[in-house]
């Protein structure tokens, strides 16, 4: 055989290993490689293409992703076309030039495109292909600071990133359900928007970025000024900073350097850079799916170094035992690094982790995340334990239907199997008990002093024994009993959310107590008489919250509970809180922005002892209508009479607004 065919060979074997990897990541399945592995691997494929000449029609350098899946496939407007990519800062000051130029964040997540007519968000797609793109328009109000309506009537089309914050992902993969862990914040937040579940997608804190302005009907040629009037009509745009070729290496390494210390809270891969002047950039040519003048991606160096594994550890959470590779301490990136996670069973198979004194090759992913890229001698056997290293009960490996290999606990009671359960119980909505992070608690639950809720009420009993902890000492104990002290005066709704009943959120909380009290509801609940007939509750609803209370267990962790705790009283219990409203009517008309609908207007109106109708008459005190200057027959009738008009806004800056006031509600759910 000769050379050339063996470097085509060697072309058509990098090319379907690049785009199955590829496939993986632009689909939210299970991470083939890291983005080192990978551009390693196109990095040979172009330089063996650029060598012969030869580019297949398949081959990733000719192409912006992987194929969009689903039966709700659309193509772009505007064909979203990827940047050209370099890791030469020489090569980024020669494309500059002379001209001004704009950094910003290359944030690692899923590319979004979308799409407005008359200010109301029309179409939001998946990158996809760069060509094709999934119709994902029904999530949209599922995504944080994706604005569904604008102030702008004409044609908008906006391109922007879907990430997920470094903390959301830690919490969500320690306490994930399904029992899977996902490689990194991009893996997720691909996955998630592969979800056909509104509500999943919610409780993922998915957040919008946008980075270009695609298309606007007026001229407006500023990169700069476009960014701008994004942020005017409401959406949160990526960070960016205008430079030149002359100071652009100090810039590099003054924002490299953010990365560095860990400043962001959202994953970035690189930097972006494009031209000021955006009537350039759009006149450029575009070779294969590239367009070379619309901007540069930067990528870091990934540096990697060897080290020697001593150990894998097996750590417990849900009900997956992930393993964790312990390694002799190497400086990457200027810290010192001795962990990483190695996610499941499948991926210790696919780098082919032996046992103790295996060589690993070690980066710092992104230049934050430590990650074993690969094995350069593996010795001895990799092992997977047969007992949970918590409770020691069974494991079993499962597959998944993606064939993903994990370990799980076979105890149901597995204390930390039940961690969602109590991370819900101590989180600001449930009963807001600070200092009690996820690896707090199953450290405790580890050490065999939380089994139950009211366990945690008394963990002060046992901080001679927590002192001896490490991470623990007399200040941080201090702390959490103060912490626990506080917590004990619980509004019901709080509790109620913290119980993790089967969906019943925060929203259905509040209807309950609302309508009932707590005395009320706890009297429902003792007689098993169901809860269907209170407004926005419902059979199914009121079936889940009798059945958990049906459930010996729950039961006796609630009994338990009550003991330890003071309710403050709220609801129809207490007739005698001030109310904000009383004795007030409104009408309230048009959109809503600020709630998620009039009804949950309506029930904040009423909880503060108001009332709303559907006329205006001289007994109302306020016509709500974000749209104050319409000439509706309502806004028409309140002129007539002399009642103000207020925006919703207006009313929130006087009155307040319930759930809001806190930022905002959480969605209903619940874990069992």
């Amino acid at each position: 055989m000769g050379e050339k065919e063996t470097k085509e060979q060697r072309m058509d074997e990098l090319i379907r290993i690049l785009n199955e990897a590829s496939e993986a990541y632009y689909n939210g399945q299970d991470e083939a490689m890291s983005n080192f592995e990978w551009d390693a691997l196109f990095d040979e494929l172009k330089a063996l293409e650029e060598e012969s000449g030869i580019v297949r029609a398949n081959s990733p350098t000719a192409n912006t992703g992987a194929e969009a899946k689903g039966s709700s496939r659309e193509p772009h407007e505007f064909p979203a076309l990827s940047l050209a990519k370099t890791k030469s800062v020489e090569e980024l000051k020669k494309w500059a030039g002379d001209r001004e130029i704009w950094l910003s964040w290359k944030l690692d997540g899923l590319t979004l495109v979308a799409t407005y007519d008359g200010g109301h968000l029309s179409k939001l797609l998946t990158r996809g292909n760069g060509t094709v793109g999934n119709n994902i328009t029904f999530l949209g109000p599922a995504i944080n600071e994706l604005p569904e309506r604008v102030d702008y009537e004409g044609h908008l089309v906006v391109r922007g990133e879907a990430v997920i914050s470094y903390p959301d992902f830690e919490l969500i993969n320690e306490t994930a359900e399904d029992g899977e862990k996902y490689a990194n914040p991009r893996n997720l937040a691909s996955g998630t928007l592969n979800l056909d579940d509104a509500e999943k997608v919610k409780e993922r804190h998915i957040s919008f970025r946008a980075f270009t302005l695609v298309y606007i009907p007026e001229p407006l040629s500023s990169w700069g000024k476009r960014m701008e009037l994004l942020s005017r009509l409401g959406f949160k745009v990526v960070e960016r900073e205008k430079t030149d070729a002359s100071s652009l290496e100090e810039v590099i390494k003054r924002w490299t350097k953010r990365i560095e210390n860990g400043e962001m809270i959202y994953p970035a891969d690189g930097l972006v850079l494009c031209y000021e002047d955006n009537d350039y950039a759009s006149s450029g040519s575009v070779t294969g799916h590239h367009q070379l003048s619309a901007g540069y991606a930067f990528k870091w160096e990934d540096t990697a170094a060897e080290t020697v594994l001593k150990e894998i550890e097996w750590s417990c959470a849900v009900s997956t035992i992930s393993p964790v590779a312990v390694f002799e301490p190497v400086n990457l990136e200027g810290t010192v690094v001795s962990r990483a996670s190695l996610c499941n069973i499948s991926e210790c198979e696919r780098l082919g982790i032996g046992g103790k004194g295996s060589v690993l090759s070690c980066i710092k992913a992104n230049k934050i995340i430590p990650k074993i890229i690969g094995v350069k001698e593996a010795k001895g056997v990799f092992e997977v334990p047969s007992s949970c290293p918590v409770c020691h009960a069974k494991t079993e490996i499962r597959v998944s239907l993606s064939g993903t290999k994990t370990l799980r606990c076979t105890n149901e009671n597995c204390p930390a199997r039940n961690l969602k359960r109590y991370t819900r119980f101590v989180s600001k909505s449930g009963l807001d008990i600070d200092g009690l992070s996820v690896e707090t608690l199953l450290t405790f639950m580890n050490a065999g002093l939380i089994g139950e809720f009211s366990d945690i009420f008394r963990l002060p009993e046992h901080f001679d024994t927590i002192m001896e902890m490490e991470g623990f000492g007399k200040k941080s104990c201090e702390n959490l009993g103060s912490a626990i002290e506080r917590s004990r005066r619980a509004d019901p709704v709080n509790l109620i959310f913290s119980l993790c009943i089967p969906m019943v959120g925060t929203d259905a909380a509040k209807k309950l107590i609302r309508s009932l009290g707590f005395e009320g509801f706890l009297e429902r609940l003792e007689k098993h008489e169901g809860f269907e007939d209170l407004n926005g509750v419902g059979p199914e609803r009121s079936a889940s919250i009798l059945s958990w209370y049906e459930n010996e267990r729950f039961r006796r962790e609630f009994e338990k509970l009550l003991d330890e705790l003071t309710l403050i009283p709220s609801g129809p219990e207490s007739p005698g809180a001030p109310q904000k409203l009383s004795g007030m009517s409104f009408v309230i008309t048009g959109n809503v922005n600020i709630y998620r609908n009039r009804d949950e207007f309506k029930a904040y109106v009423e909880s503060q002892g108001g009332t709303v109708t559907g006329s205006v008459s001289k007994k109302t005190a306020f016509l709500v209508n974000n749209d104050t200057e319409s000439t509706s027959s309502k806004n028409r009738k309140a002129k007539e009479l002399g009642i103000p008009i207020i925006s919703e806004e207006e009313f929130v800056s006087r009155f307040g607004s319930g759930a809001y006031e806190d930022g905002g509600s959480a969605a209903d759910g619940g874990t069992q």
